[in-house]
């Protein structure tokens, strides 16, 4: 728990400062707008971000990006960012450290095979992007749903 405290903690904190500092110098109008034609296109919006997040930012700063998507859109920005997680782990292993354990073990089972681990990190990389996609539009229709429903209810209170 101390470990936590002491390393990872401070990073995030690090980070979030950081970040917020390069938004207001970029300007804050400039970089919503840039994320709302970005975040416009579902397909950009489930894949590319996602894919950017964790490769610049990396887990847990990614998550920060879900700040620039619409209010509606954000639980399936995060599902799409959890889900996605690992599958980057195998090609970008910075990404993800704490996964990095997972394909390390995947890894260390292929090379016993004297198969190179590249053609299986691609494949996972590819299939992890076509998942979050889906994840990210399945997750975006419940949201909607489940909003729908609750201002429903409140309009009948």
């Amino acid at each position: 728990m101390m470990s936590l405290i002491t390393s990872i903690l401070p990073n995030v904190l690090i980070l979030l400062t950081f970040i917020n500092a390069l938004i207001s110098l970029i300007g804050e109008e400039r970089v919503m707008n840039f994320s709302r034609r970005l975040t416009r296109f579902r397909l950009l919006r489930y894949t590319l971000l996602p894919v950017m997040a964790l490769f610049f930012l990396t887990n847990p700063m990614c998550y920060t990006m879900g700040k620039f998507v619409e209010e509606d859109e954000k639980p399936a920005f995060v599902d799409a960012c959890f889900s996605f997680a690992h599958p980057i782990t195998g090609l970008f292993p910075h990404a993800n450290s704490a996964e990095l354990f997972v394909w390390t073990g995947i890894a260390a089972g292929i090379t016993t095979l004297g198969k190179s681990t590249t053609p299986l990190a691609v494949r996972y990389l590819l299939v992890g992007i076509i998942v979050i996609f889906i994840r990210g539009n399945v997750t975006e229709f419940i949201t909607k749903q489940l909003m729908k429903r609750s201002k429903n209810q409140n309009e009948r209170s």
